[in-house]
């Protein structure tokens, strides 16, 4: 296909995959579990984190800290129910949650966001102040990297397509969209990095937008970013619909 062939193509199946519909079988389903911002940022971090593998599987897991938590997810976690509610049936914390993570791995990732919510009563206004108060001058998914030194949950190398956190970070960027909540309007779309992962690359390399040897890591992440600006200058990220959803289908 020619460039123009591409974007069209690109557009056509963006428009498709980002509806309503999108929530029935994805990780999204879970942002609008809550009504307060609060909740719905502590939601959507803890279901991003686990949004890797099998969804048979993942779902689940992220549907047990929802029912868990019941109607507030942030006060669940400053309350520190976790360790009394996420139990293993064993009653070793080593046990495994979900594929390489162990209890003892969400305790530590439970502790690090009370630590957060404590300070700040939300992950917006934590990562907001640091970056309007001069803390850090890191890029934004770097920082959310730092702020969780103990938690092996969360994906961390500056080489990493931390593709996770870039789809926590699309979800709460992008706006008008019937599945991205676009609640952190202090940054701007434009700004966001593609979430890369295995459909994403595939489908990138056979249209042409990476080259073939092209491998899932941050470098390339920014290349095919940078190539869907060419088509929606203001909202790379729109790509990932497209992309994504061409590679589940194919």
């Amino acid at each position: 296909m020619t460039e123009i062939e591409t974007s069209e193509f690109l557009k056509t199946l963006a428009e498709k995959y980002e509806n309503a519909d999108f929530l029935l079988s994805d990780p999204s389903m879970f942002l609008r579990r809550y009504e307060r911002l609060s909740d719905r940022e502590v939601c959507a971090f803890s279901a991003a984190m686990l949004s890797f593998g099998n969804r048979k599987q993942f779902l689940p897991k992220i549907e047990r800290l929802c029912s868990l938590a019941k109607d507030s997810f942030a006060a669940w976690i400053l309350k520190g129910s976790y360790r009394t509610d996420l139990l293993p049936e064993s009653g070793n914390p080593k046990e495994k949650f979900y594929r390489f993570y162990s209890y003892e791995d969400m305790y530590d990732f439970f502790d690090e966001l009370r630590q957060i919510l404590t300070i700040s009563g939300s992950l917006g206004t934590f990562f907001r102040q640091s970056i309007e108060y001069g803390y850090t001058q890191m890029p934004l998914d770097e920082m959310i990297s730092q702020c969780f030194p103990n938690s092996k949950i969360v994906s961390k190398g500056k080489n990493s397509a931390n593709k996770r956190i870039h789809m926590f970070l699309r979800w709460m960027v992008r706006r008008n969209s019937p599945v991205d909540l676009g609640i952190w309007t202090w940054v701007k779309p434009s700004e966001l990095i593609i979430p890369m992962d295995t459909h994403v690359l595939n489908e990138s390399i056979k249209l042409g937008l990476l080259p073939e040897n092209a491998k899932a890591d941050r470098k390339n992440a920014v290349v095919l970013t940078a190539r869907l600006k060419e088509i929606w200058p203001e909202d790379p990220c729109k790509g990932d619909f497209a992309l994504f959803g061409l590679g589940v289908d194919s």
